[in-house]
């Protein structure tokens, strides 16, 4: 299967600050907050979520084919993408901005409080999949994840026009699209992908009850940190997938995007919907383990282990054919 991964390409800026933001937020001064919060350390690691997801692919041996807008500065970040099994070549690489920027500051209890500067990522919206397509020899399912409003809406219409399947997975660009665009977004997609708090955001942004927007897309994947995952899918019962837990968390950016890797590959294996999102949890947690988006070294036997002690050795024996190309 050729899967293309459209969205942002970013540095991410990742502190910690050791308190709490609940402390400090004071309940009848909301309309007028100014804070500043001290961190304990700085790691600047390469992100956003295209790349995340395209690179966790990559690293399953499913070489996917990365489409999104970088900047000048994005030379060393390519070749280090390629050597993760990431084809590279559809990147529209901008002559006069700097690849976007996510800064982010999580807490004790892992909430975290973030900002992106777009920079290159405006010129997405330029990218053509038509093009793409030809060259690929064809695109099987091209994932929307989240990038500038334009280009994603843009993405949407040419996989219907050229009859391409899709993954919905607006994320954090659902606070900036108004109605109409939103559901633009998410009718007739293969996948749509959220978390709790997207999946009511979506209902707000659309007015579309959960059931309306279940009758739109195919299959409707939510993320529910510690309590897993659900699969909803119109006429069938609702399946729970727990997570793959860890003693040992430790940052939770692209936590989120390796989930979405791990289901995506097994969505190219040809997997159950529950099976894939065995494998995302799996991943998930490797992800939450390590400090930035895409530090964390993957292992077959890593993998299979948790897929063992949580699902059971079935499950992990039914996987294990499928990682070969896992070093």
């Amino acid at each position: 299967m050729q899967i293309a991964v459209t969205g942002s390409i970013a540095t991410d800026h990742l502190m910690n600050f050791p308190g709490r933001f609940s402390e400090q937020l004071l309940a009848d001064r909301l309309d007028k907050v100014s804070l500043s919060f001290l961190a304990d350390d700085l790691e600047v690691r390469r992100g956003g979520v295209a790349a995340n997801i395209a690179i966790g692919l990559g690293r399953l041996g499913i070489r996917p084919l990365l489409v999104g807008a970088a900047g000048v500065d994005f030379a060393e970040y390519g070749k280090w993408l390629e050597a993760n099994g990431v084809d590279t070549t559809p990147v529209r690489v901008s002559e006069t901005r700097h690849t976007a920027r996510f800064v982010c500051t999580t807490d004790a209890d892992q909430n975290q409080i973030a900002t992106f500067y777009p920079g290159a990522m405006s010129e997405a919206r330029e990218i053509e999949l038509g093009p793409i397509a030809g060259r690929a020899g064809g695109l099987d399912l091209v994932l929307i994840g989240a990038n500038d409003p334009d280009a994603m809406l843009r993405h949407t219409q040419e996989c219907r026009c050229l009859g391409i399947a899709f993954a919905a997975d607006p994320s954090q660009q659902l606070a900036t699209l108004d109605g109409p665009s939103a559901r633009q977004l998410v009718t007739g997609a293969r996948y749509l992908f959220t978390n709790d708090y997207e999946a009511s955001l979506l209902q707000e942004r659309t007015g579309w009850t959960a059931q309306q927007v279940l009758d739109r897309v195919g299959t409707w994947i939510t993320t529910l940190g510690a309590d897993g995952v659900r699969i909803d899918r119109t006429g069938e019962p609702t399946i729970s997938v727990p997570a793959v837990l860890t003693t040992a968390p430790s940052e939770p950016t692209g936590v989120g995007d390796a989930f979405r890797a791990g289901f995506l590959a097994g969505a190219a294996w040809k997997w159950t919907a529950e099976r894939s999102a065995q494998l995302g949890c799996a991943l998930a947690t490797i992800v939450l383990e390590s400090v930035g988006p895409q530090e964390y070294q993957l292992s077959a036997a890593d993998l299979l282990g948790r897929i063992d002690s949580t699902h059971g050795g079935v499950v992990a024996g039914e996987i294990e054919p499928h990682l070969a190309a896992v070093s």
